[in-house]
């Protein structure tokens, strides 16, 4: 198997991995408010982040790295799971969902600046159409002021981190691999992280269900670790831009999640734009 192949392989179990994360925050924040959440998950995968470098002996990163390990921790261990829990709680999972079709731009865009990555035209024609697609979607949401709502902005908000957090993290995997960026973000992010765990303990756990314990510890094990561990070495041996795109799936994934696991109505106008955004995909690869 070749390495583009490879990367294409890990990308999309990183994917499948990640389209279960925003219907388990959904489950998660309601009984968790978004600051513990965000800081408990990120502060149960520091831990058995460092757990792995211990155990497999990984050597330190360099200071050259420090800087691009911090971007990291900013965008996928703090920015984009404290602004999908805050969005949450505005919109449901199945809407937010489908801004996930921005991500592929957001981290074609970052790849390009941070990792030197030069698509063709016609790329980015088909990840502009898709990104158009999920903005039209966005505002058909509205409350008709055309104005887009506050957990439409904090999903934007969300998109823009994670495709940063995404392209610094690939370009820096191709050195240290994979899991150890993650696990290194995440141990960097601990001590902040778990001083907000204790400060937004919650008073009582005794009214905490079982639904959103799980949701807790799918986040924390899984979106936050295991997928990135796949994710990371996809784009790092297939191409930001183009493994990128495996993330128009997403919405597709998510949206059946939503359904199963939270009952949450899927519009038709949802599926009229996963479907726009995934077919996106097909031209984007070819040119990327």
């Amino acid at each position: 198997m070749d390495s583009k192949t490879a990367g294409w392989g890990n990308g999309l179990l990183g994917v499948i991995i990640f389209s279960g994360s925003l219907p388990a925050t959904r489950l998660a924040v309601a009984d968790f408010s978004p600051l513990f959440l965000t800081s408990a998950r990120a502060a149960i995968a520091a831990l058995l982040g460092a757990i792995l470098l211990l155990a497999l002996r990984a050597p330190r990163p360099q200071r050259s790295d420090l800087l691009p390990l911090v971007i990291v921790s900013l965008g996928v261990v703090v920015g984009f799971p404290l602004l999908t829990a805050l969005a949450l709680q505005h919109i449901t999972a199945a809407h937010s969902i489908v801004f996930i079709g921005l991500l592929p731009l957001a981290t074609a865009i970052f790849g390009v600046l941070r990792g030197g990555e030069r698509p063709k035209p016609a790329f980015w024609l088909f990840s502009a159409v898709g990104a158009a697609t999920v903005s039209a979607f966005a505002l058909s949401r509205s409350d008709g002021s055309g104005m887009l709502g506050i957990g439409d902005l904090l999903m934007i908000g969300a998109v823009l981190a994670c495709g940063l957090g995404y392209a610094e993290g690939a370009t820096l995997s191709r050195r240290l691999g994979g899991w150890q960026v993650i696990s290194w973000a995440l141990l960097l992010s601990l001590p902040p992280m778990a001083l907000l765990t204790l400060i937004t303990w919650p008073d009582s756990f005794s009214g905490i269900g079982m639904p959103a314990w799980i949701g807790l510890g799918y986040v924390s094990v899984f979106s936050m670790l295991v997928g990135f561990i796949f994710w990371y070495r996809g784009l790092a041996l297939g191409g930001i831009a183009g493994v990128g795109q495996l993330q128009l799936l997403q919405p597709f994934m998510g949206l059946v999640w939503a359904a199963l696991l939270l009952g949450e109505p899927v519009a038709w106008t949802m599926i009229a734009s996963t479907a726009v955004v995934v077919l996106c995909v097909a031209g984007a690869k070819r040119f990327s």
